[in-house]
């Protein structure tokens, strides 16, 4: 784990950013990007004295703190909201099996509202797909800057993409269904589709449930499932896929038995044989740069 430089759950803090600034922040229900951060130092080369340097660190940090404490407040007052909907019974709460008995015996449609890397993974017969958070493929300075802040820090390890609010959802909803029409709105951990139940309640909709945990919750009889991966797999990616680290490849690796933990060990043990290749031919290029030198 150290050699790989993985995140280290003891070293973690919570960053709550907006996915969009301006468009999605102010629409009620607010749901914001929550990413683990492990944490770094970061060292800069002070240009107009260290007296200056610190003074600009100090209100650095204190600026991202409150930043931070704001984004982490929205978001408690968002959970409080949707809890109330659900306490209240504005918005029914539905376990995968209950939900696939739904779809089954009362015709009712699923509207899943992922963005496309999980989609196209693994989907609900039947369902239809209308992402509120779509992966951002816009490629101007913040946007670049926010997709390499989030592959450093921990992107990398997750496959987590950046993405951004899908600002056409609910008009694609409303050309779509009537506002008396049964939706069942699910995503993968059950976070984003309570955000979409919100929106959806506020702009009429009535008949509302939700898919309790996820697509990550259901097991592969609950749902008719189409795609070439389980449901549960649909939400994970990167290193931490590869290598067969995530929780749910680990529970399929107890089922399957020797076999399936063979092909991630065979992988794991690439990844090191391939990482003390590169050391070695680092430090072999290194004396042949000093070798030049010397002569």
């Amino acid at each position: 784990m150290e050699a790989l430089a993985l995140p280290s759950m003891n070293s973690l803090t919570i960053s709550c950013s907006n996915l969009q600034k301006g468009s999605f922040a102010n629409l009620p229900g607010t749901l914001h990007h929550c990413k683990f951060y492990g944490q770094s130092t970061l060292k800069f080369r002070p240009l107009h004295g260290t007296r200056h340097y610190q003074s600009n660190v100090i209100k650095m940090q204190s600026d991202s703190e409150d930043y931070e404490l704001k984004q982490m407040r929205d978001m408690a007052a968002a959970k409080k909201r949707w809890d109330s909907l659900i306490r209240e019974g504005k918005v029914k709460a539905l376990t995968p099996r209950e939900a696939g008995y739904a779809i089954q015996l009362s015709d009712k449609t699923l509207l899943d509202v992922r963005p496309s890397t999980e989609h196209q993974k693994a989907w609900v017969k039947g369902s239809t797909w209308i992402p509120i958070f779509e992966v951002d493929d816009k490629v101007d300075p913040g946007t670049l800057s926010r997709k390499v802040t989030s592959f450093m820090m921990g992107g990398w390890w997750s496959g987590v993409p950046t993405v951004s609010y899908n600002s056409r959802f609910l008009s694609e909803v409303q050309e779509q269904f009537p506002k008396d029409a049964d939706l069942i709105l699910a995503c993968q951990k059950g976070l984003r589709s309570l955000a979409a139940c919100e929106l959806l309640y506020n702009a009429g909709y009535k008949n509302l449930f939700w898919v309790q945990g996820g697509l990550d919750a259901a097991e592969e009889e609950d749902l008719a499932r189409e795609g070439p991966q389980p449901l549960k797999f649909a939400g994970i990616g990167g290193v931490s896929e590869f290598l067969g680290w995530t929780d749910q490849q680990r529970v399929a690796g107890a089922k399957e038995g020797w076999g399936y933990r063979l092909v991630y060990s065979a992988r794991l043990i690439a990844v090191f044989l391939a990482a003390d290749a590169l050391f070695i031919g680092a430090q072999q290029l290194g004396r042949y740069i000093q070798d030049l030198r010397s002569h």
